[in-house]
Protein backbone atom coordinates (compact mmCIF):
# COMPACT_ATOMS: atom_id res chain seq x y z
CA UNK A 1 0.00 0.00 0.00
CA UNK A 2 2.81 2.78 0.69
CA UNK A 3 4.74 1.50 -2.56
CA UNK A 4 1.49 2.28 -4.23
CA UNK A 5 1.18 5.50 -2.69
CA UNK A 6 4.84 6.58 -3.68
CA UNK A 7 4.26 5.41 -7.26
CA UNK A 8 1.02 7.64 -7.48
CA UNK A 9 2.62 10.46 -5.64
CA UNK A 10 5.77 10.16 -8.40
CA UNK A 11 3.18 9.91 -11.27
CA UNK A 12 1.17 13.22 -10.40
CA UNK A 13 4.90 14.70 -9.42
CA UNK A 14 5.68 14.01 -13.03
CA UNK A 15 2.46 15.44 -14.66
CA UNK A 16 2.83 18.71 -12.91
CA UNK A 17 6.41 18.89 -13.98
CA UNK A 18 5.29 17.93 -17.44
CA UNK A 19 2.43 20.91 -16.97
CA UNK A 20 4.59 22.81 -15.71
CA UNK A 21 7.21 22.95 -19.00
CA UNK A 22 4.07 23.03 -21.08
CA UNK A 23 3.69 25.90 -19.65
CA UNK A 24 6.78 27.36 -19.48
CA UNK A 25 6.76 26.47 -23.30
CA UNK A 26 3.80 28.30 -23.98
CA UNK A 27 4.65 31.17 -22.12
CA UNK A 28 7.62 31.81 -23.88
CA UNK A 29 6.41 31.33 -27.14
CA UNK A 30 4.35 33.85 -26.64
CA UNK A 31 6.71 36.22 -25.63
CA UNK A 32 8.49 35.24 -28.68
CA UNK A 33 5.35 36.44 -30.47
CA UNK A 34 5.02 39.57 -28.75
CA UNK A 35 8.65 40.71 -28.88
CA UNK A 36 9.02 39.86 -32.95
CA UNK A 37 5.47 41.84 -32.46
CA UNK A 38 6.99 44.83 -30.69
CA UNK A 39 10.36 45.01 -33.13
CA UNK A 40 8.23 44.76 -36.27
CA UNK A 41 5.64 47.30 -35.86
CA UNK A 42 8.36 49.65 -33.90
CA UNK A 43 10.44 49.66 -37.41
CA UNK A 44 7.71 50.08 -39.30
CA UNK A 45 5.44 53.05 -37.51
CA UNK A 46 7.65 54.74 -35.51
CA UNK A 47 10.18 57.49 -37.45
CA UNK A 48 9.87 60.46 -35.68
CA UNK A 49 12.12 60.34 -32.65
CA UNK A 50 12.10 64.50 -31.28
CA UNK A 51 9.08 64.48 -29.14
CA UNK A 52 7.79 62.65 -26.23
CA UNK A 53 4.38 61.93 -27.33
CA UNK A 54 3.04 59.00 -30.46
CA UNK A 55 1.77 60.99 -32.78
CA UNK A 56 -1.67 59.75 -34.42
CA UNK A 57 -0.05 58.72 -37.50
CA UNK A 58 2.03 56.30 -35.40
CA UNK A 59 -0.60 54.99 -33.88
CA UNK A 60 -2.52 54.08 -36.58
CA UNK A 61 0.24 52.52 -38.41
CA UNK A 62 1.05 50.39 -34.73
CA UNK A 63 -3.06 49.55 -34.87
CA UNK A 64 -2.86 48.08 -37.78
CA UNK A 65 0.38 46.48 -38.04
CA UNK A 66 -0.77 44.65 -34.81
CA UNK A 67 -3.95 43.59 -36.52
CA UNK A 68 -2.59 42.64 -39.29
CA UNK A 69 0.23 40.46 -37.42
CA UNK A 70 -2.82 38.90 -35.12
CA UNK A 71 -4.71 38.15 -38.49
CA UNK A 72 -2.13 36.18 -40.17
CA UNK A 73 -1.00 34.26 -37.17
CA UNK A 74 -4.64 33.23 -36.65
CA UNK A 75 -4.59 32.48 -40.65
CA UNK A 76 -1.45 30.49 -40.43
CA UNK A 77 -2.91 28.95 -37.12
CA UNK A 78 -6.62 27.49 -39.03
CA UNK A 79 -4.02 26.46 -42.06
CA UNK A 80 -1.91 24.37 -39.68
CA UNK A 81 -4.79 22.43 -37.56
CA UNK A 82 -6.92 21.76 -41.41
CA UNK A 83 -3.44 20.38 -42.43
CA UNK A 84 -3.20 18.89 -38.89
CA UNK A 85 -6.66 17.38 -39.71
CA UNK A 86 -6.17 16.10 -43.04
CA UNK A 87 -2.92 14.35 -42.31
CA UNK A 88 -4.89 12.58 -39.08
CA UNK A 89 -7.56 11.49 -41.20
CA UNK A 90 -5.23 10.72 -44.24
CA UNK A 91 -2.89 8.48 -41.57
CA UNK A 92 -6.60 6.57 -40.07
CA UNK A 93 -7.83 6.01 -43.29
CA UNK A 94 -4.31 4.37 -44.28
CA UNK A 95 -4.52 1.87 -40.95
CA UNK A 96 -7.94 0.73 -41.75
CA UNK A 97 -6.83 -0.39 -45.48
CA UNK A 98 -3.76 -2.18 -43.91
CA UNK A 99 -6.15 -3.83 -40.59
CA UNK A 100 -8.48 -4.34 -43.69
CA UNK A 101 -6.25 -6.82 -46.04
Amino acid sequence: LQGQTHLNSMATQITIDQLNKDQIKSFSDFLLSYNKLSELCFIDCVNEFTGRTVSDKEDKCALNCMEKFLKMNQRISQRFQEFQMLANENAIAAAQKLSGK
